[in-house]
């Protein structure tokens, strides 16, 4: 996988999640950002945690994972269960992969393949992400963004800076939850606070990077420095 997947596991039993966490720490590009054994905490923490996939347990009390599945409203999900059963109501939720228990590694790591690919597939095919605005709802393609910065005044707003010369402010999201929305093979981030297009970069050292963004009141040249904890992806990036 070209990009880190992050994914919720959750299984009420917890032998089973524990085995579970064990397998997806062993498969390259996954990351698991939490793991539950309750589905309705599963609920409450999704609204606000970052994560591309979700692999859930069917058989569990109160809600099962088919309706977890319904309640995450279109995000990616791999069932594992130890009854055969579930099946047809699984892939008519659309899931990616249906796995039965005892779970297997590799069987495990060819589902997570599957999703990395309809995930990737989902962020080339779309040409744009809607998002809140200062100036309302808006539509921003790919395209056109240049840079995603940090607002000065408010850090959970971010600066957006267009090919047309235009910035906008993008309001309440986070880098992660940016990162989720675009393509990775054409944006990446460069610092804590900011996410570069790859067509943006001028030149570039191992401390900073110029872009071919001239900002507002300026005749120069943006230059942005180059994150210690991020200079190893972006070098990988431009050099593929």
């Amino acid at each position: 996988m070209n990009t880190k997947l992050k994914c919720l596991l959750l299984d009420d039993e917890l032998p089973g999640l524990t085995y579970l966490c064990m397998l997806c720490e062993q498969i390259p590009g996954l990351e698991v950002v939490k793991a539950f054994n309750n589905p309705v905490k599963l609920m409450k923490a999704s609204e606000i945690l970052d994560f591309d996939l979700c692999i859930l347990d069917i058989e569990m009390p109160g809600l099962n994972g088919l309706e977890v599945a319904q309640l995450l409203k279109g995000k990616p999900v791999i069932f594992i269960t130890a009854y055969k059963e579930f099946a047809a109501e699984a892939f008519d939720l659309d899931a990616v992969d249906y796995i039965r228990k005892p779970i297997q590694k590799e069987r495990l790591e060819k589902a997570v393949l599957k999703a990395a690919k309809l995930i990737e597939k989902g962020k080339t095919e779309k040409q744009f992400m809607q998002l809140n605005t200062n100036k309302g709802k808006a539509l921003v393609a790919f395209d056109q963004l240049l840079l995603i910065t940090s607002a000065e005044k408010e850090k959970r707003d971010k600066v957006a800076y267009l090919e047309n010369g235009i910035e906008i402010t993008l309001k309440n999201i986070s880098f992660e939850q940016l990162l989720a929305l675009l393509p990775a093979e054409n944006f990446c981030r460069i610092s804590k606070k900011d996410i570069i297009a790859l067509k943006a970069v001028r030149f570039f050292t191992h401390q900073d990077v110029t872009t071919t963004i001239i900002p507002e009141n300026s005749e120069r040249e943006l230059v942005i420095t180059l994150g210690d904890n991020f200079r190893k992806e972006f070098l990988e990036k431009v050099s593929s």
